[in-house]
């Protein structure tokens, strides 16, 4: 028999474990060995779990972990960067109903369980089902299962708030009256709808911060239910998640000037421009080319390259790296500008170019990039739109009035490479792109990128 203190200290190690992971993930250089400390520390955790607890056939149980390591190294192989933030939800998701379930058949099989163990198991039911189905919610939004833009209904609001009510309700009864399965399984439905129906109504420009919530909610879920098991590495690991997630978030909402509950109960992304798109830009938008382009970068001295979600979508990162070395070889200096939202979840765009091999030490955060544009010859965006949408300082009756972005209208020239006129998540069409300074150049970000060296090696 397993000794209680052999568990603790195991249980401390994969703690440790756990916190040098997060902090190796804070550089890509160090992203790999805490990736594999935060994977170590969690087959410790459950390799002592399964001595501690006891188990007569593990037959299930390793059955169980055979497939969902094979469905793990598939989507780990197979997965797209510009769908990682689908798979972000899902995980988050699949964490949140682990925890309905775990804490659910806790409760049936404990004969007298005490008032720590009945309040956790209403938390992990509340938290979890809301996350859940939460999560589902985002993912269909980010796979465009369903529409993007937000889903309400009349009186929305005022259900969320009745389910919500409800739910506390169903919580202290789970909590007084432990032996009434009838009350957890109500609670996890009334959480399942309350899930849908505080996801649907928010658009995708807000998609980001909803899936970085779910996330800590998860961790909030998982944390209950360690106490449901008095499991100390799981209240441990799930408060890790939870705050991580939450901290995240807040820095997300600053990125975007705004807050939690304005992104929950306000939304944006479903404002209709007060213009149509041809009235807006009035014929002041300059098309080029890529031999224009090659001719304006022919000799110059400064080169911001600002990423966006088009160029996640266009796989662009390995001709951009192209660009990046043929500008360099011909005296030029290249930075990159990134938004803490560039992308659908925070460091994508990192993530994309470092799978380009693009120095980290090129990639500069907005409050840096920020002064240097005044002194850059031409700033070349690709695939992004409300980062770099000027209404967020000239409008304040503007849904992303007040947010901060990159500053890329002050550069002598700007190249924006998009494959249309369309708005960005935010549904707001951009004054940038009629500027007397900006030219667009309407293609695919791969292919204009590619056609650009080409011409670029001509000149």
């Amino acid at each position: 028999m397993i000794s209680q203190s052999f568990i603790n200290l195991a249980y401390l190690a994969a703690s440790i474990l756990f916190i040098q992971g997060l902090i190796g993930l804070c550089h890509p250089r160090t992203a790999v060995r805490g990736n594999l400390l935060g994977a170590l520390g969690m087959l410790i955790a459950i390799v002592v779990t399964m001595l501690d607890q006891k188990i007569i056939s593990y037959d299930v149980i390793i059955a169980g972990m055979i497939v969902g390591s094979i469905i793990g190294w598939i989507l780990a192989v197979k997965i797209q960067m510009t769908a990682m933030p689908q798979l972000v939800a899902l995980f988050n998701g699949f964490g949140g109903g682990a925890s309905i379930l775990v804490a659910g058949a806790a409760l049936i099989e404990e004969p007298s369980p005490d008032l720590q163990m009945t309040i956790a198991t209403a938390l992990s039911g509340f938290i979890g089902a809301i996350t859940f189905w939460g999560s589902l919610i985002a993912f269909a939004k980010l796979q465009e299962l369903i529409k993007g833009a937000p889903i309400r209904f009349p009186g929305m609001q005022t259900l969320n708030a009745l389910l919500a009510i409800a739910c506390i309700v169903l919580c202290a009864l789970v909590a007084v009256y432990p032996d009434q399965m009838i009350y957890y399984w109500l609670l996890s439905l009334l959480a399942s709808i309350l899930g849908v129906t505080a996801v649907i109504p928010i658009g995708g420009a807000d998609m980001p911060v909803v899936i970085s919530f779910l996330n800590a909610c998860s961790g909030l879920a998982a944390a209950a239910t360690g106490f449901v098991l008095n499991n100390n590495v799981l209240i441990i690991s799930g408060s890790l998640v939870g705050a991580s997630g939450v901290i995240l978030s807040v820095i997300m909402c600053k990125a975007m000037n705004r807050s939690i509950l304005n992104v929950f109960f306000v939304g944006m992304g479903d404002s209709a421009p007060a213009l149509g798109r041809d009235e807006f830009y009035e014929g002041k938008v300059k098309a080029t080319s890529a031999e224009e382009i090659a001719m304006l970068m022919d000799g110059v001295r400064r080169v911001v390259i600002v990423p966006g979600y088009g160029l996640a979508v266009a796989q662009a990162q390995h001709a951009v790296r192209d660009l990046t070395n043929l500008l360099e070889a011909h005296g030029a200096e290249v930075e990159f500008a990134i938004h803490p939202v560039a992308g659908r979840m925070p460091g994508h765009m990192n993530v994309l170019l470092a799978e380009a091999d693009i120095p980290y030490d090129k990639l500069k955060e907005m409050d840096e990039i920020n002064p240097s544009f005044a002194n850059t010859d031409i700033t070349l965006v690709i695939g992004a739109n409300d980062v770099v949408n000027p209404l967020a300082r000239t409008d304040p009756n503007s849904p992303i009035a007040g947010m901060p972005i990159l500053d890329v209208d002050k550069s002598k020239t700007v190249i924006v490479v998009k494959r249309s006129l369309s708005p960005g998540f935010a549904g707001l069409h951009n004054p940038l792109f009629k500027l007397d300074n900006t030219l667009m150049y309407f293609a695919d970000g791969k292919k204009a990128i590619l056609d650009l060296v080409a011409a670029y090696k001509e000149l």
